[in-house]
């Protein structure tokens, strides 16, 4: 039986951060994860992008794997927001946040999902104390006074005095564990396509809200920005099968010429939007990471954020129990990472399905309402700077790693 502090169930992109970090801190650690290295790391397994907030960076950085992530990594200088119809102008009403008014050389990074992959693979392999079992799963979880037993597909068996679920949405560990979650599907699709455009977007990221909700245009390196486009759910399969042109005059529909022309380049993807949230975040010998333990609308960027600072977060506090000499599985050990993190993901989570509903609509008076709203705010400068600050991942208690310091 292979022993270990902790095993992570699930090495994708709050997986593999969180094992980084418990084993830079001197913990044994052994990740399990379904998927094969190789097919996780082909372009095919995930065209997403994901915003990256500073404070996220600043983790990335402590890490060690920002280093080779940069190169792959577009900074965001600006983001606009606006509100209209496809097809029409935009309202007169925006929201623009600049990251010189913060002091900052940018309020984000854009990075494909398979860069971010590949640079924590890279971390990962030379890193002591952090052994990946891949493709492999956990069949079941025995929980004991002193420990926990997993049994893996293998036939592997693993004692460790914490199991972590970071395995995803689906999450089949959390449903073996009978941790129930609240939640709903919303009824939209979300698009994701990569987009090569004529002229530079110089950094700037633009949130369109449509009735059918956001249309997000987040750019990348080179001149190409990555759309992400939520539809209804009932029209978004017509989208999706329609030919080249057909695909590509929908686009500069909704995008606008201030790129110039533009061309959709490579496959498109879809995922089914939805809100989840776990009724618990920890169990005796047992805690929830990412997106095991919430699931939000994609409306904000936040998702991988969230999930990071999730990472973060239990680090810091199993590795400060275990310098105390302290059972790093016990239930009041966790509570803490449970109290701390809890209502922050409710209150992102509440916070973006409240403005999809909001934004997702075509009602004049709600419309003028938020235009309205978005114009006040642009123009009073602590709010804008605070909505700047949230975006960037600077609000609340930040772990140590997310100020850049060791967990």
């Amino acid at each position: 039986m292979k022993q270990a502090d902790i095993l992570i169930s699930g090495g994708g992109m709050v997986g593999l951060p969180l094992g980084l970090a418990l084993a830079q801190g001197g913990l044994k650690v052994l990740v399990v994860d379904a998927a094969p290295p190789a097919a996780v790391l082909d372009p095919k397994f995930d065209g997403r992008v994901s915003a990256l907030a500073y404070a996220s960076v600043r983790m990335l950085t402590a890490l060690g794997v920002w280093q080779s992530l940069k190169p792959h990594a577009q900074p965001i200088r600006e983001i606009l927001v606006t509100d209209g119809q496809a097809g029409k102008p935009a309202s007169p009403f925006s929201l623009h946040f600049d990251a010189q008014e913060v002091g900052a050389d940018a309020l984000g990074h854009i990075a494909e999902n398979r860069h971010i992959r590949t640079a924590l693979h890279e971390a990962v392999a030379g890193q002591a104390n952090l052994e990946v079992l891949a493709p492999d799963l956990i069949k079941s979880l025995t929980i004991e006074a002193g420990g926990a037993v997993a049994r893996l597909a293998s036939g592997e068996e693993i004692s460790a005095a914490l199991v972590i679920a970071a395995d995803g949405r689906e999450s089949p560990l959390r449903g073996q564990m009978g941790v129930q979650v609240i939640g709903w599907s919303y009824p939209q699709t979300g698009i994701v396509a990569t987009v090569e455009h004529e002229k530079p977007h110089n950094g700037v990221a633009y949130e369109h809200f449509l009735p059918s909700g956001p249309f997000a245009i987040l750019p990348m390196t080179g001149n190409r920005s990555s759309l992400v486009w939520t539809e209804d759910k009932k029209k978004a399969p017509g989208l999706l099968a329609l030919d080249e042109e057909g695909f590509n005059a929908e686009l500069a529909r909704r995008f606008g010429s201030h790129l110039g022309q533009t061309k959709s380049a490579g496959p498109r993807w879809s995922y089914p939007l939805s809100f989840h949230l776990a009724r618990d975040f920890v169990r005796p010998r047992f805690a929830l990471a990412g997106d095991c333990a919430h699931g939000i609308h994609p409306i904000a960027g936040q998702g991988l954020n969230l999930g990071l600072k999730d990472a973060a977060a239990l680090a810091e506090v199993l590795l400060d129990a275990a310098r105390l000499g302290r059972d790093i599985g016990a239930l009041d050990s966790l509570k803490r990472y449970e109290r701390w993190r809890r209502f922050d993901s409710f209150a992102l989570a509440a916070s973006t399905d409240a403005l999809n509903r909001l934004f997702s609509n075509d009602i004049a008076p709600l419309r003028h309402l938020r235009d309205l709203g978005l114009g006040i705010v642009d123009s009073i400068g602590p709010a804008r700077r605070f909505f700047m600050r949230h975006a960037g991942g600077d609000i609340g208690k930040l772990p140590r790693l997310m100020k850049g310091e060791a967990a």
